[in-house]
């Protein structure tokens, strides 16, 4: 959704508004890699928790491949786990 250098402070806010109306945003959390290796159209990742499975089941369904400012936006779930203890790098991620 967003390079590096397009990261602005609103950019969480107007997410979580965005992503309301497929339902409760409970927390939104922009993070940016900072490893060299990772592309920079995959350095900015946008984290949703929503309150209820189906809103995240809408948003899911409805976002990913979806265009935007010219890029495919990817959604895809995220380990609960990892999004509590703010694990958010690729490096951190594994198959679970």
């Amino acid at each position: 959704m967003a390079l590096p250098n397009e990261v602005d402070p609103e950019l969480e806010r107007e997410t979580a508004d965005e992503c309301s109306k497929y339902g409760r945003v409970e927390s939104c959390f922009v993070y940016e890699e900072k490893s060299a290796d990772v592309k920079p159209e995959f350095a900015v990742r946008i984290f949703v928790k929503f309150a209820e499975a189906s809103a995240a089941m809408k948003a899911l369904m409805d976002l990913d491949g979806r265009f935007f400012d010219g890029r495919v936006v990817r959604a895809s779930f995220f380990s609960e786990g990892k999004f509590t203890a703010r694990e958010f790098s690729i490096e951190d991620q594994d198959d679970d």
